[in-house]
């Protein structure tokens, strides 16, 4: 009998004991999540005309940028310090109090909306709703990623080390990742604006409309080009270009352009591809993506 009611009582003890590591376990949980909102900073902006198409500006030197299109009227800012997970520095017994502020900046006028971020030493990611037609000048420098979603209007884009993602868009983009990749997928273009997508370590991979009718330049240093659009290249002999000052000394010196050119569909919009260590995919939508292309 007595070691029936010691064994129940062990049991009892192990069950209370679970429950209370249990419910420490949901505590840190909301403890942390309350931590996470606290670090977030959101604003609705306004437009001083919803009717008419908007344009955002983003320059950040420390973070990501992702923007997406919704069925709206207002531009949504959220900005996020990003998380620091030393903790427990100590200095003197003290312990250090994370800064979480984002230091984020609004301001709206005549439907221009211009954001940025006063933390310059510490990662603050934005993510911004946008109405869909929605023009966008993006930028950021390190530690991050630009991803755009489903935006119509003009997109200047440039991120100097890390990716940039543009899905589902429509209009026209001058793109450039200069180490990292360049993923563009267009619904819908503008024919009558010129193109340009660049990077200097990273694939190049661009996704148009089937009947696209462009004017394309291309040039890769250490990388291939591909297409499964049938483009017609040029038979003109490259463009030679005198350097300023060869003949002096009695030198002689000419640059010869090591761009290729051709035609997609008759010829259109002039479209730019620029790389140096990478491949440039230029693709035609519905067309399957070969099992060796950029990942």
């Amino acid at each position: 009998m007595e070691t029936s009611v010691s064994y129940n009582v062990m049991q009892i003890s192990k069950y209370q004991c679970a429950l209370r590591m249990l419910a420490c376990v949901v505590l840190t949980s909301i403890l942390l999540v309350a931590v996470g909102d606290a670090e977030s900073d959101k604003v609705t902006v306004p437009l001083t005309d919803p009717s008419r198409p908007s344009t955002v500006k983003v320059g950040l030197l420390n973070g990501s940028i992702t923007v997406t299109a919704y069925d709206g009227k207002d531009v949504i800012v959220e900005a996020k310090t990003r998380a620091d997970n030393d903790t427990s520095s100590r200095i003197g017994g003290m312990k250090r109090i994370p800064m979480t502020a984002t230091g984020l900046s609004v301001e709206e006028e005549n439907n221009q909306v211009d954001i940025g971020a006063q933390s310059v030493q510490r990662t603050v990611d934005i993510a911004i709703q946008v109405p869909r037609r929605t023009s966008l000048h993006l930028k950021t420098v390190n530690d991050g990623d630009i991803n755009v979603t489903g935006v119509e209007g003009e997109l200047d884009v440039d991120n100097v080390n890390g990716e940039v993602t543009l899905k589902n868009i429509s209009g026209n983009a001058v793109a450039h990742a200069l180490n990292g990749r360049l993923l563009v997928t267009f619904d819908r273009i503008n024919p009558q604006k010129a193109m340009a997508f660049s990077s200097l370590n990273g694939d190049v991979d661009v996704t148009f409309p089937a009947d696209l009718k462009a004017n394309v330049s291309m040039s890769s240093d250490r990388g291939e080009v591909f297409s499964d659009f049938d483009v017609q290249l040029e038979a003109r002999a490259p463009i030679q270009t005198p350097v300023q000052g060869a003949r002096e000394g009695g030198r002689f010196k000419v640059n010869v352009d090591k761009t290729v050119r051709g035609k997609i569909n008759g010829g259109g919009q002039e479209i730019q591809f620029k790389n140096f260590n990478g491949n440039i995919y230029i693709r035609r939508a519905g067309t399957a993506a070969p099992a060796n292309a950029a990942r």
